[in-house]
């Protein structure tokens, strides 16, 4: 009997024992969850990937057009010789500035003051003869008024006074064309500008005169110089529509400002002017040529030259813009990651407008100036992510770069 109560409260103690043991396994676990729950937030707040955010540059712009076109010589002239001959002397060096009224080359004038010689005769021959003739004229002028002489006989006489005088009228124009051709053996700069190399050198026989006349070489007047470019029928429209509404400076009637720069040059360093615009669109191309004239002191610039235009395409207005690098492609759309009131990554689509002077992109549609947009891990997040702002500006995010 004693034996049975013994084993029932060894059977007692080790029931407890579990008990115990399995109650307190549950408190261990209970702190344990507990912790880790306390724990398990600030955990996942520190795992938030770090992004800046930047709101969208907001101001009042004016929107510049540019186009690509080439310098061209304000004045061109290929020089002939304006009668043939052989080339006696070249007067300049290859490539130095002219002078008008230089003498460029000079041609054998022997052969020209011959001519003159010949013709001045001529002329010394004529007036004699019409000497003659008007004597005998007055002569019989006086008869044919008593009826002494026929008519036949005056008629002749009178008629020999004019051709006297035709030919005194065709030799002096024999010495004027012998004087004028003589002159011509100097052929002179017909404009100041830079003169390239001659074409033809001394001893040889040239053509001139005709519009196969010989190339001697060719003259360019680069200070002012011109700068040619093509803008299409939309762009001419728009300017027309905006001279109307008094927001820009009609293109045909106003000395518009254009700024120019070169291939090699990051800015718009050179001011020009436009001055003349085509008055017609080319059917081929759908482009309409335009001018710009601009100083060329220094000789910077060269005919054939290409460069970048830049004029006014806009009233004053205002505009937001954004950087090139946070804009994402979906096909053919545009879009920019923003960021919710909650730090929620969401994504807008934008219309986009042209590069402004400062670098940014012009934005049209799709973003007001309150939204902060993601600068950068762009590649790394997507929409719904949470993610842990850092304030910053377009204009920090540029310089870093």
């Amino acid at each position: 009997m004693k034996t049975i109560d013994l084993n029932t409260k060894k059977i007692a103690i080790n029931i407890l024992t579990v008990a115990g043991l399995l109650l307190l396994l549950f408190l261990i676990l209970s702190f344990t969850n507990e912790n880790t729950e306390k724990t398990s937030e600030p955990a996942a707040t520190s795992q938030a990937m770090p992004v800046e955010v930047a709101n969208p540059v907001f101001g009042k712009i004016t929107e510049w057009d540019e186009y690509t076109g080439r310098f061209e010589a304000s004045d061109r002239v290929d020089v002939r010789a304006r009668v043939s001959g052989f080339l006696d002397r070249v007067n300049f060096t290859d490539g130095q500035h002219v002078k008008k009224g230089e003498v460029l080359f000079t041609l054998d004038d022997r052969p020209f003051k011959i001519a003159l010689s010949q013709a001045t005769a001529e002329y010394s021959q004529a007036q004699a003869s019409l000497k003659t003739a008007q004597d005998n004229y007055k002569r019989v002028e006086s008869l044919r008024e008593s009826g002494a002489l026929s008519m036949e006989e005056y008629d002749r006489r009178k008629q020999a006074l004019a051709f006297a005088e035709a030919s005194v009228a065709l030799s002096q124009s024999h010495v004027d064309k012998a004087k004028l051709d003589l002159q011509f053996t100097r052929v002179i700069a017909p404009i100041s500008g830079l003169v390239s190399r001659h074409m033809v050198n001394e001893g040889n026989l040239i053509d001139g005169g005709t519009s196969n006349a010989t190339l001697l070489t060719t003259i360019v007047a680069t200070s002012p110089i011109y700068f040619y470019f093509t803008g299409s029928e939309s762009d001419y429209l728009r300017y027309v529509r905006l001279a109307r509404k008094g927001e820009r400076g009609s293109m045909r009637s106003e000395a518009l400002p254009v700024s120019i720069k070169l291939q090699d040059e990051a800015e718009f360093l050179h001011d020009a002017k436009m001055d003349f615009v085509d008055n017609e669109i080319d059917n081929s191309t759908g482009t309409i040529e335009s001018r710009a004239i601009l100083e060329n002191k220094d000789q910077l610039l060269e005919p054939g030259m290409f460069g970048k235009a830049r004029l006014m395409g806009s009233a004053e207005h205002e505009a937001l813009m954004i950087s090139d690098d946070v804009i994402g492609t979906n096909q053919s759309l545009r879009f920019v990651y923003v960021l919710d009131n909650n730090n929620t990554v969401s994504v807008k689509n934008v219309k986009l407008g042209p590069l402004h002077s400062n670098g940014l992109r012009i934005v049209r549609e799709g973003l007001t100036k309150e939204d902060k947009l993601i600068v950068n891990n762009i590649q790394k997040i997507r929409p719904g992510m949470v993610i842990s702002p850092v304030e910053t500006s377009f204009t920090q995010s540029s310089s870093k770069k």
